[in-house]
């Protein structure tokens, strides 16, 4: 016999001796085999929103149920099992059979998970003379059973698991007696999944200060680095990369050459072209501010040097480095000879030596030396420059200018320099274009006026080796003077003086004019009279003697 049909607790239930149902009997079988196991798994630390369950009813029992006391539906036919006894009917013959549908009951072990059950609002709590496997009744047709496979059996006699299924239900708050379980506090369910869920350590204070300190030093790399790479950039564009001077005092040797008429601003891009300066403007506002004035010639710089340093340079402040030596216009060629050798420490004799060969200078063949060729301005070269290198240094410099006014041919050349020269001495300050312009009209042939006498008392005196504003009537006439051009028709024998670029270029492109005579009536401010009868230009001397009786010692 089968252990289970022993099983004393049977027997105890039910009162008498009966044989067991065959689903009573799997029953059996199925919870010995499992008493030892946990029929549901353990529980998942999940979240359930609050759900309102209705309150469980007790299960509709209909009224034959009553009727029929042996039919096993009482609820002393529950065993510890969990599984009730199954409706029997009897026969026509008194046999009893098993109820309909018993293949349909679900096994224990296919109880799902908790967290599987879907609809919990449309479960209803077993009532004890409600079938495990939730049958449903038909109240129209108590013989109809019908069993719900979407609804799992739960096994009452294990309440335990059923309890914990309900305490994971956040919204169930039911108790119902006839379960005799209680369910626990939602709170219960928050603490069990705080204990699953692994809380992470917050950072101490001391981590999070060196954690912050980074970000603060790592953001303000990154700004420095933006602020470093933006000027790089805009430097060039707002003009902040430009160096306005060099520290100095600079190396190495470069020699600039300054050509006669060149300016301050012309200079100065040339120096900072060869690097000498940094800036031209900072370099002319320095040259302005020292008061100087250009002239031509070489001078022999450093590269990167100060502003100040190369305009001492420009100015011959820095004499112990260079030759320095300045020529006026109008200068003769003696006074001239004497300047250059003071200034180079050249001889003067050595100098005068050379200005009576001037053939080796490429002048024009009439001359006799280089009287009118030694161009105006200041001087500087390098230290043991060749006296000869420096006289065709100043020749060159008149010659390049008449070119420029496009005089070429030697003989006109030698000409302009000598009308240049009179105008040099004659015009002063006056109106270069026009003197020149009455000197020529003088020389041309026919003129009846003058006779081709030009009568300048500039050529005569320098015939006489002096400088004086008076002659007298006998030195006027004497034709043994080649310079006197009271007594000798046309231009006197060669210039009187060093004409500079001004007079050149009068002499080279006169003022065209019918004057034929001139006079300066003030020597203060150069105010020259023109006219073009000598009844004219008579009143105009009278002008002249008065301003000379009111300024006693000017005009001697």
């Amino acid at each position: 016999m089968s252990p289970v049909n022993n099983d004393p607790s049977n027997d105890a239930a039910e009162g008498r001796t009966r044989p067991l149902t065959r689903r009573e009997i799997r029953a059996r079988e199925r919870f010995l085999e499992t008493q030892n196991q946990e029929v549901l798994p353990p529980p998942v630390p999940v979240h359930f929103e609050p759900v309102t369950v209705p309150k469980p009813q007790p299960a509709y029992v209909p009224d034959y149920a009553s009727a029929a006391p042996d039919a096993g539906t009482h609820a002393a036919d529950f065993h510890d099992d969990g599984v009730h006894a199954e409706t029997v009917q009897p026969d026509e013959d008194g046999q009893q059979h098993d109820a309909p549908h018993e293949d349909t009951v679900q096994p224990l072990d296919a109880v799902q998970p908790v967290d599987t059950v879907e609809h919990a609002d449309t479960v209803q709590p077993l009532d004890t003379a409600q079938q495990a496997d939730t049958v449903h009744y038909d109240v129209a047709h108590p013989d109809a059973v019908e069993h719900d496979d979407s609804v799992h059996s739960y096994d009452v006699a294990h309440g335990d698991e059923f309890h914990e299924l309900q305490a994971h239900d956040e919204g169930y708050g039911h108790h119902d007696p006839q379960f005799d379980y209680e369910v626990h506090d939602e709170h219960d369910a928050h603490d069990l999944m705080a204990a699953a869920t692994p809380v992470p350590k917050a950072p101490s204070k001391k981590v999070r200060r060196r954690r912050r300190l980074l970000a603060l030093l790592l953001t303000l790399t990154v700004f420095v680095t933006a602020v470093a790479v933006g000027a790089q950039f805009l430097k060039p564009l707002l003009g902040m990369d430009k160096v306005s001077d060099y520290p100095g005092p600079g190396t190495g040797s470069v020699t600039i050459t300054v050509a006669p008429g060149s300016g301050p601003k012309l200079v100065a891009s040339n120096l900072q072209s060869q690097h000498v300066i940094a800036d031209a403007d900072s370099f002319v506002a320095a040259f302005v501010a020292a008061g100087g004035e250009l002239s031509p010639g070489d001078f022999t710089f450093k590269t990167e040097m100060k502003n100040a340093d190369a305009v001492n340079v420009l100015l011959g402040k820095d004499s112990s480095k260079v030759m320095y030596f300045a020529l006026s216009a109008g200068l003769r060629i003696g006074e001239s000879l004497d300047a250059i050798s003071k200034g180079s420490g050249i001889p003067l004799s050595e100098l005068k030596a050379l200005s009576d060969s001037p053939a080796q200078f490429g002048v024009p063949a009439p001359a006799k030396n280089l009287e009118g060729f030694l161009a105006p301005g200041e001087y500087r070269f390098p230290l043991g420059t060749p006296a000869k290198d420096i006289l065709q240094k100043l020749v060159t410099a008149t010659t390049d200018e008449l070119k420029a006014q496009g005089v070429t041919d030697p003989a006109k050349q030698y000409q302009a320099i000598t009308v240049a020269s009179i105008v040099q001495a004659e015009g002063g300050q006056a109106d270069y274009g026009n003197v020149a312009g009455a000197i020529y009209n003088r020389l041309k042939p026919g003129n009846t006026e003058t006779n081709g006498l030009i009568q300048s008392d500039a050529t005569v005196t320098y015939g006489l080796g002096t400088k004086t504003f008076h002659l007298t009537d006998a030195q006027k006439a004497d034709k043994s003077n080649p310079y006197n051009t009271y007594a000798n028709v046309g231009l006197p024998v060669g210039p009187i003086g060093s004409p500079g670029k001004t007079a050149i270029d009068a002499a080279a492109k006169p003022t065209p004019n019918n004057y034929l005579y001139w006079v300066t009536i003030n020597l203060d401010t150069k105010e020259t009279k023109f006219s073009s009868t000598l009844a004219e230009h008579l009143k105009y001397v009278d002008q002249y003697n008065a301003w000379c009786a009111a300024n006693a010692g000017r005009c001697v």
